[in-house]
């Protein structure tokens, strides 16, 4: 991680993930916290790293319960997410902007600010 951030689990304005990293233990953890999971102590915030490997991955076949879901006027579409493990730091659940028959387990994702959750790419561009 790194660089000092004013919002604590707020996406950047380029689309950087910010989380935090206890500064006692260096667990670090998304969306950012001020402090740390494990030890209670003083967690600093920072940028995550915008890329990744795909730990595990599934479709969401079914519209989440409403409220707070809305569905669109086209209905539901499935999607697919999964953990994305950002080098040893954090683990991200993201939307993954990926067919579900080009993914695969620890493939190279680039992930970032999405519309409410993180979202990610196949690196290099779209399979």
């Amino acid at each position: 991680m790194e660089g000092p951030l004013s919002v604590a689990g707020q996406p950047r304005a380029d689309g950087r993930l910010r989380g935090s990293r206890c500064a006692a233990c260096a667990v670090a953890v998304y969306p950012a916290d001020p402090a740390c999971p494990r030890c209670g102590g003083p967690a600093q915030p920072g940028l995550l790293s915008d890329t990744g490997t795909l730990w595990t991955w599934t479709v969401q076949r079914y519209a989440p319960k409403s409220p707070p879901y809305v569905a669109p006027a086209a209905g539901f579409t499935p999607f697919t997410l999964g953990y994305i493990e950002l080098g040893d730091e954090v683990r991200v659940l993201a939307v993954l902007d990926i067919p579900p028959q080009a993914v695969t387990i620890g493939m190279r994702l680039r992930i970032g600010a999405g519309d409410g959750v993180p979202r990610a790419t196949a690196v290099g561009g779209a399979p």
